[in-house]
């Protein structure tokens, strides 16, 4: 192996060594870098940053969603006419220029599509963390630095996501609610609130919504790469602030018609 001009001998790099025990660095061509094969989009999606960013993207989607969600069924509170023309504004949302319900199911497909990804790239990356870790802690872990919504990420994405299917059966399809009428929002809440089963699914499950909101737009802001310490006082504002606000609006729902608060 030759030695770098104006490189030190072995020698001199470690007096009293033998030539045969001492490192010396290579002076050849450099090994070149393996070539990145695939579309950039697959190569950044099969990355652990992409599903990140794929997830923080996704849960921006899901955010509006919610939020708008709630403002509109908050008009149970207003009254039966109210909401129900609610309902039926965004079942003519864009026309003339659309047909009825074209805009809408525009709409859905895009929270469908959200949904699905969010959720995919969870489960992708509870996966890479798992072969990274096949092994579990074996002593009692300090959570110094993670905070209960943090570590119950899985938990309450998986009660949103059954609780998701248990509320298109019971406001969208109908299966779940003997007393459903399509077209009649403010009918088909106040049977369902009513029932103290019913009332109690719905403010468990916006309980877990809070706190999945709390860390996950917390956590969107560094996937997305706006994680500068100057920041990070206001993102725990908007964290907080926002789960608060949508766990309040939800929770209020059930909580105030079951107890009689509310009535028709």
């Amino acid at each position: 192996m030759t030695k770098l001009e104006g490189e030190p001998s072995t020698a001199e790099q470690q007096p009293g060594a033998d030539a045969a025990d001492v490192m010396v660095r290579w002076a050849g061509a450099p090994v070149p870098l393996p070539k990145p094969t695939g579309h950039f989009v697959v190569r950044f999606w099969k990355s652990a940053v992409g599903k990140k960013w794929v997830m923080a993207v996704s849960g921006v989607i899901l955010l509006f969603y919610v939020l708008a969600h709630m403002v509109g069924t908050l008009k149970v509170f207003l009254g039966s006419e109210e909401i129900n023309r609610y309902a039926e504004w965004l079942r003519t949302l864009g026309e003339p220029a659309f047909p009825r319900t074209v805009v809408l199911w525009g709409m859905r497909g895009v929270l469908i599509l959200a949904f699905f990804f969010h959720i995919l790239a969870a489960y992708q990356l509870t996966r890479i963390n798992h072969r990274a870790r096949p092994v579990k802690y074996q002593s009692p872990r300090d959570y110094a630095a993670a905070n209960f919504a943090s570590r119950t990420m899985r938990w309450t994405g998986i009660i949103i996501a059954l609780f998701l299917v248990f509320h298109l059966l019971d406001q969208t399809w109908g299966p779940a609610n003997s007393h459903f009428v399509r077209g009649d929002p403010y009918d088909n809440l106040f049977y369902s609130f009513e029932r103290v089963p019913v009332a109690i699914a719905y403010i468990v499950a916006n309980l877990a919504l809070g706190f999945h909101i709390w860390h996950g737009s917390w956590a969107m802001f560094n996937s997305l790469g706006l994680n500068n310490p100057r920041y990070n006082l206001w993102k725990r504002y908007f964290a907080s602030g926002f789960a608060v606000l949508i766990t309040v609006g939800y929770v209020s729902m059930p909580l105030l018609i079951v107890t009689g608060a509310v009535s028709r």
